[in-house]
């Protein structure tokens, strides 16, 4: 089937992604571009806006669950967060604790925070993860969904990591910092951005699945993100009750303190997957996405 035919998620821009994620005719968009809410920063400094700051928000149906979403536009400033697009983010969230849908999807396309209004950005991505944990401790799940040509990096990455549940694919990206910001930063002998082989293996969605960082991985498709969106809308139940939470964030930080013993002086994708036991680990960003899961089903993880 060819990625015209299975309906690329990679290739559709946010609201062609909520149209086809959600069932036909129940989404209902929040502070649309009709409003004209644009931010207060990017005119000053001579920059473009746009009505919808870059964000779309709203309620709908995902086959028959009702839902919160918020998809981000990737092609306006790389997707970046300012003030208008983290109010629109943050409110979305604060009414899902509120109303308490079967569970919120975030559409995540973004750099980080918008570098022209970074303070507004900084505090706005503060807000979101207070909102986006409020939202889960009454039992609303917030799942990430990241297959976009930006991935979730920045602040935006570490929201992510908040949600109960994080949905790749191999083209999406997620981590923290940008590997042009790591080359510039630290130079390009502890990281080649313009290796995009290695970018991939360190940041994409194969790595990201192999070491639990993402829960689940699913082919560039809009019927596989809505399959995996779907049974991920469980109440989220560990959340609600504070002993089984803190128990849950205790195993959590021994898991990665672990790992980081393991994997630490690891400077590739490569080397940890050879380290978890998976054979020709080489083959792996070849392998489309059933035979990827097949061949590192028997992966260890510290």
């Amino acid at each position: 089937m060819s990625r015209t035919q299975r309906h690329s998620y990679y290739e559709a821009d946010a609201r062609e992604r909520i149209s086809a994620l959600l069932d036909a005719g129940s989404f209902t968009e929040f502070l649309g571009p009709a409003r004209r809410v644009t931010s207060p920063h990017l005119a000053q400094l001579d920059q473009p806006a746009a009505f919808d700051d870059g964000i779309v928000v709203g309620s709908g149906a995902l086959r028959g669950k009702s839902v919160l979403v918020a998809a981000q536009q990737g092609p306006f400033m790389g997707g970046g967060v300012g003030e208008v697009h983290g109010a629109k983010l943050t409110g979305l969230l604060q009414r899902a604790a509120q109303v308490r849908p079967d569970g919120v999807l975030l559409l995540l396309d973004t750099g980080g925070v918008r570098l022209h209004e970074a303070n507004a950005g900084l505090i706005a991505i503060s807000e979101i993860m207070r909102a986006t944990l409020a939202a889960r401790a009454v039992g609303v799940p917030v799942l990430a969904l990241i297959g976009s040509g930006n991935g979730a990096f920045g602040g935006m990455g570490i929201v992510a990591r908040c949600c109960s549940t994080v949905i790749m694919s191999e083209e999406g990206r997620l981590s923290l910092s940008g590997p042009e910001v790591i080359e510039t930063v630290r130079g390009v002998e502890e990281f080649d951005a313009r290796d995009r082989a290695l970018v991939w293996r360190v940041t994409g969605g194969k790595h990201r699945y192999l070491i639990d960082q993402a829960q689940v991985l699913v082919a560039d498709a809009m019927d596989a993100f809505a399959d995996a969106a779907f049974n991920a809308l469980q109440p989220d139940a560990a959340s609600t009750d504070t002993e089984v939470a803190l128990y849950a964030l205790q195993a959590r930080h021994a898991a990665l303190q672990a790992r980081a013993q393991a994997w630490g002086d690891c400077r590739d994708g490569l080397e940890i997957w050879a380290r978890q036991g998976i054979p020709d680990p080489e083959r792996l960003p070849l392998l489309d996405t059933d035979a990827f899961l097949a061949a590192t089903a028997d992966r260890s993880l510290p």
